[in-house]
């Protein structure tokens, strides 16, 4: 069969290359053409545009660059369109991703799968109609989408199991579990050989970094003496885009080693996202950090639009503050100062230690590359 995988983002590249690896184990002729990154492209096919050149988010970046957007817009269509494929698979990144699905349903070009499904049940829930009459099979990741999407919008679904949980367990199976004894409930502990270390993930685009990891190295400048602060830095982002905010702080920066950071790390400073499950599962107690503009009106419209209450995958998961998120007008260092001190030691420590575990089995153990490779082949074969 012939795959045309989308993918906008780091973690969008990361979760798209595991499912094309399992395409690629269950269908000896598979071929790929795709929108995404440096790991799609070692899995194999033909990289049309890096996703470095789609990232754009908040609102202002988006309209200086909506000429580019458009314009990839265009050519991702037109490629689509000569390419034929069987299949389009689509990765998260829902602002250009369900613009695809129309144009590909609407042409008859082939099925849309959606492989990690858009985030509506947060915001903009009125995409259910466009997921509804372009999407033909959507495969989830989070378990709490399924009631969402199969009882709330009556539209059928396939829970596939986590990635993230996948990559953790995968990695803690090669490398050893970390210290931490909220690791998978099971697995055994091996102890630091050096100094503690508080990790900070700042985001994977740059207006994220921008925003939130001034504020982090500011706060973590007092532990400096006692705890190693690491930065971890994100796929395909210049270490001289880091520098400018870290200079007169006392912190390092690792790329290419989140997991291994994670794997070591104390506590952690983090920008909301996959990271913060991630951060999670590898047992590490944190603190979740969102700056945004105007932090007063985006927290007085957060309480308004938002259809959730939280916007962590952990305490989404869980359906409880496991972790504590300072977001908008919560942002403040002296917030982020408190939390980090009660994560560091004491009973808030293990509470959320204890939290992770719920998180732990409410994900389950599937296999969700292999499981959602599998259905896409059986549910294409039945035609």
């Amino acid at each position: 069969m012939k795959y045309y995988l989308i993918a906008g983002e780091a973690s969008g590249d990361l979760h798209a290359s595991r499912l094309m690896q399992a395409l690629k184990n269950q269908d000896a002729e598979a071929r790929f053409r795709f929108y995404g990154g440096d790991q799609m492209q070692a899995v194999g096919g033909t990289l049309v545009k890096h996703y470095r050149e789609l990232a754009y988010m908040g609102f202002v970046p988006v309209l200086l660059h909506l000429p580019t957007i458009l314009r990839n817009m265009k050519q991702c269509k037109a490629d689509i369109t000569a390419w034929r494929p069987d299949v389009v698979i689509l990765i998260d990144y829902p602002g250009f991703n369900l613009d695809i699905a129309k144009y590909v349903k609407a042409n008859g070009i082939c099925p849309v799968y959606y492989y990690i499904s858009p985030k509506i049940w947060a915001w903009k829930e009125y995409r259910i109609k466009n997921i509804k009459r372009d999407v033909d099979e959507l495969f989830s990741i989070l378990p709490f989408e399924v009631e969402f999407f199969e009882k709330k919008h009556h539209y059928p679904i396939h829970y596939v199991g986590n990635p993230t949980a996948d990559e953790v367990r995968e990695f803690l199976s090669v490398h050893g579990s970390p210290a931490s004894e909220a690791a998978e409930p099971g697995a055994e502990t091996t102890a630091h050989s050096e100094r503690p270390i508080i990790a900070l993930l700042c985001g994977s685009r740059r207006q994220e970094i921008k925003d939130n990891l001034p504020a982090m190295l500011h706060v973590t400048d007092k532990y400096a003496d006692q705890y190693q602060v690491i930065i971890a830095g994100a796929p395909g982002m210049e270490p001289d885009y880091y520098q400018q905010f870290m200079k007169g702080h006392r912190a390092e920066i690792a790329f290419g080693q989140t997991y291994h950071l994670l794997s070591k790390a104390h506590a952690a400073l983090v920008t909301s996202g996959t990271a913060t499950l991630e951060t999670a599962l590898f047992g590490v107690p944190q603190v979740v950090c969102y700056e945004t503009p105007l932090p007063r009106l985006i927290g007085w419209l957060r309480k308004k639009i938002l259809k959730v209450k939280y916007i962590s995958l952990v305490n989404l998961v869980a359906d409880r503050e496991v972790v504590r998120e300072l977001v908008a007008n919560s942002f403040t260092l002296e917030n982020i100062d408190n939390e980090l001190q009660k994560v560091l030691a004491g009973s808030a420590r293990q509470r959320m230690l204890d939290g992770y575990q719920e998180v732990w089995q409410r994900l389950g153990k599937e296999n969700a590359p292999e499981n959602a490779a599998r259905l896409m082949i059986r549910i294409h074969s039945r035609g």
